[in-house]
């Protein structure tokens, strides 16, 4: 019978422990729940949750100074959510991909560069073989003349 009850309450506070919290309805001792989350960090989100709730993870990075994606990652895998879900990290980074400009008015400045760069390139490997000319080997005098 003990066994029983102490399994049970292993199970329930097994399960409390991995509720889910939300950022918009928590109370300070439930957010210094979440691990990395303290009495400073805990302050600041409900500052900034008095101005009005979280509407989305994005929110809530741009909003609370110290959190970003990888503490709001670390945070949803204990529990953390905002407005109910968990956060979902971006399916490609900017290492992953190279980052292209859609801005119209960046898309010349940027080829202006490019072109740049080439034609320093070609001007620079102009002066290497302008400068770089091999003169033949002049034949070392002797040193024994008879």
């Amino acid at each position: 019978m003990f066994k029983k009850f102490l399994a049970f309450f292993l199970a329930m506070a097994l399960s409390a422990a991995f509720a889910a919290v939300d950022v918009n309805n928590a109370t300070a001792v439930e957010l210094d729940g979440i691990k990395g989350i303290g009495p400073v960090m805990s302050g600041k989100i409900l500052t900034e949750r008095k101005q009005g709730n979280f509407k989305s993870w994005s929110d809530f990075i741009t909003r609370v100074k110290g959190i970003g994606q990888v503490n709001a990652e670390k945070f949803s895998n204990q529990g953390l959510t905002v407005g109910g879900t968990a956060f979902k990290t971006e399916a490609a980074t900017s290492k992953d991909k190279p980052v292209i400009s859609t801005n119209p008015i960046a898309a010349p400045a940027l080829k202006a560069k490019v072109d740049n760069k080439a034609e320093v390139k070609a001007d620079v490997k102009a002066d290497v073989k302008a400068t770089a000319k091999v003169e033949p080997a002049k034949p070392a005098a002797s040193a024994s003349k008879k």
